[in-house]
């Protein structure tokens, strides 16, 4: 595993016959939605609750930036794995990134980043707070 990968976090799934062309071919907008639910994942197995962020600190997670390179397609019931990590971390935004294997021969189906920037509810940026970066970044569980 790339050194890189040493922290992420994997999950697998099928691709759904919905979530295909007439082709049986995965439609495009579907690996955004792959990867929520890798980052949610991610998010999950690090004790870091997008819930208690929104609820106990009015704050939110918003996806300024999203980019999809498609390598090779997803097919109608295709086992896939969604490998998320960590990427950058600063004050006030962090980025995760992604890949899609198939998980029959291991095949790099796509790789992807999101960008997000922490807000409170009136939309104004804000900093993440110390214990949520510490959890994403391994540290304390909750």
């Amino acid at each position: 595993m790339n050194e890189e990968h040493r922290d992420s976090v994997e999950v697998a799934t099928r691709v759904r016959y919905a979530e295909t062309d007439q082709m049986g071919v995965a439609y495009y907008a579907n690996h955004f939605i792959w990867f929520e639910v890798g980052r949610s994942e991610f998010c999950r197995q690090r004790g870091f609750a997008y819930r208690q962020l929104e609820d106990e600190h009015g704050l939110y997670l918003v996806v300024v930036e999203a980019r999809c390179r498609y390598l090779a397609p997803a097919r109608y019931d295709d086992e896939i794995v969604i490998r998320t990590w960590l990427g950058e971390v600063r004050k006030r935004s962090l980025s995760f990134r992604y890949e899609i294997l198939r998980r029959e021969d291991g095949r790099k189906l796509a790789e992807g980043e999101t960008v997000h920037v922490l807000v409170d509810r009136q939309g104004r940026a804000r900093a993440l707070p110390p214990i949520f970066v510490e959890r994403l970044r391994g540290g304390s569980r909750a």
